[in-house]
């Protein structure tokens, strides 16, 4: 296993405990993007990053994600297959009881995340990549 798949295990073991709080493994310039959903943008740098968290943290309750699968794509990036299980601030509603499949890519240099996108469109995202689930 692979330094890169090590350290993107290792950021995830923390959000599946539903702890987003550390930023250890990202590089200060880090470019984080959501490609869709509720809270899309691109921020840049560790102060955007929490910014783009937090904005996207304060919708949901209890957060935590489960893994499907992590997928080495190159030496350098590392697809992760996730969902997401929360109940939404305002609504209370329970995200577990439906499928919020959401993909991340992690752009990895050094030992540090330079870049990280997160779609809540998996199929979209598998197709951008050219991969069949």
């Amino acid at each position: 296993m692979s330094e890169n798949l090590d350290l993107v295990r290792s950021i995830y073991a923390e959000w599946e405990r539903g702890d987003f709080s550390s930023v250890e493994w990202a590089d200060r310039e880090i470019e984080y993007v959501h490609a869709d959903g509720p809270a899309q943008g691109t921020w840049t740098g560790l102060a955007g990053m929490k910014s783009g968290w937090r904005e996207w943290l304060s919708a949901w309750k209890d957060l935590r994600i489960e893994v499907d699968r992590y997928v080495e794509l190159d030496e350098g990036r590392v697809l992760v297959l996730s969902r997401g299980i929360a109940r939404g601030s305002a609504s209370g509603l329970h995200t577990g009881e439906m499928r919020q499949e959401a993909a991340g890519v992690f752009y990895i240099r050094d030992g540090r995340v330079t870049r990280l996108v997160v779609t809540w469109d998996r199929d979209r995202a598998l197709a951008d990549l050219g991969i069949e689930e």
